[in-house]
């Protein structure tokens, strides 16, 4: 018995997609070297979150087997880099930050593989500007 495809409409696009799954995935491409465990960057363990109050920015991140003396926090006001080391692996993250914060008032705390960091939020620099 032959199957119509017009029972099941969607079966080119499903195949599709899994095609392409299949391909960002490295399957089928005869690399067995391309596996999700990178040797650098955030692994698929790790889990960025940011929390956002009228006050402040909290940026909890989790990094796995890493001692805090390996931890290296910068600031620019608008992205905060996150970087560390552990026998497995190296993290090296940007993260975005939603508002410009005062980074002279950074504080941050690592505890049981848990980092968070916190940022007052920047004043308003803007200035008026009368028109004569």
């Amino acid at each position: 018995m032959r199957r119509d495809d017009r029972d099941e409409p969607f079966d080119d696009l499903f195949r599709e997609i899994e095609r392409m799954m299949n391909e960002m995935m490295g399957a089928g491409t005869g690399s067995a070297d391309m596996r999700f465990e990178s040797s650098a960057g955030f692994g698929s363990d790790t889990h960025v979150d940011i929390h956002e109050t009228d006050e402040q920015i909290r940026v909890v991140a989790d990094l796995p087997g890493v001692e805090k003396d390996d931890i290296e926090l910068q600031c620019d006001g608008k992205v905060l880099t996150i970087s560390a080391a552990s026998e497995r692996r190296e993290y090296d993250e940007r993260v975005s930050l939603p508002v410009r914060v005062d980074e002279h008032s950074a504080s941050a705390t690592y505890n049981n593989g848990v980092l968070e960091v916190s940022f007052e939020r920047a004043g308003d620099d803007s200035a008026d500007i009368d028109v004569n």
